[in-house]
């Protein structure tokens, strides 16, 4: 609450509390500070004994393994394990592989990330993915992906994992789909298995990490607000023969 552009807003304990618990896409994320507060006293008001933070989109470098829980397969799929029966069981801690997941972009990144092999986390610490679309909600998907987003990139979690491809995948408390990538901080096309758009009449453009089509000529291409350093440039634009989509 001492931070000078929060302190400006003369916030309240309480107000903070409800803009946690009551932030639509659950951004945050509020426990006791066992510092300060050593018996953890969930009661406590005050603002001294809590410690908060966002659940994702950090540009600091931060521990994922203290803060998210691990994404894998079965025991059963690891290792020497064929995969066949076995121990269903997860690992300590981890979550399952979900049944969905998918990240979000524009028709103006897509050819960068043509060039580039796959998916990069652009001065974040990890790459995001949601388990469904905005849409989605009552299925309990409540972040991940843009509401405009024009390109929806499904990716194959399960097959980055049994390839022992280094690609570690995280969820964070409000159920984002996190990763750093590979060794070279790349979710590769490998494991793109279907890309589709959403806007504009564009179809399958990626299947089973093959590419199926290329964006059509014609459609608009803009860069979306918020993401022009991102993106390479900004404003909209149609993409015509000879100039490509904007990255």
């Amino acid at each position: 609450l001492q931070w000078p552009p929060l302190r400006s807003l003369a916030p309240t304990f309480p107000e903070i509390l409800d803009a946690v618990h009551n932030s639509d896409k659950q951004r945050f994320a509020i426990k006791p500070n066992p510092a300060s507060n050593p018996d953890l006293d969930e009661s406590s008001t005050e603002p001294a004994h809590w410690l908060i933070r966002a659940n994702q989109g950090h540009t600091i470098k931060l521990d994922s393994e203290h803060l998210l829980k691990p994404i894998a397969l079965p025991l059963s799929q690891q290792g020497d394990g064929d995969g066949s029966g076995g121990n269903p069981t997860l690992p300590d801690g981890a979550v399952p592989v979900p049944p969905t997941v998918i990240h979000g972009t524009y028709f103006a990144f897509w050819p960068a990330i043509i060039a580039s092999g796959g998916l990069k986390p652009m001065g974040r610490n990890h790459v995001h993915l949601s388990t469904g679309l905005p849409e989605d909600a009552e299925a309990g998907v409540i972040s991940g992906m843009r509401r405009d987003a024009e390109l929806l990139i499904y990716v194959d979690v399960a097959a980055s994992l049994r390839d022992g491809s280094g690609i570690r995948w995280w969820m964070s408390d409000n159920g984002v789909v996190l990763t750093e990538g590979d060794a070279e901080g790349l979710v590769p096309l490998r494991y793109f298995k279907k890309v589709v758009g959403r806007a504009q009449g564009v179809g399958v453009l990626w299947e089973d990490g093959e590419k199926v089509a290329d964006l059509p000529e014609g459609i608009k291409v803009r860069t979306p607000q918020g993401k022009r350093g991102a993106g390479g440039g900004g404003g909209g634009g149609r993409r015509g023969r000879g100039r490509g989509g904007r990255s």
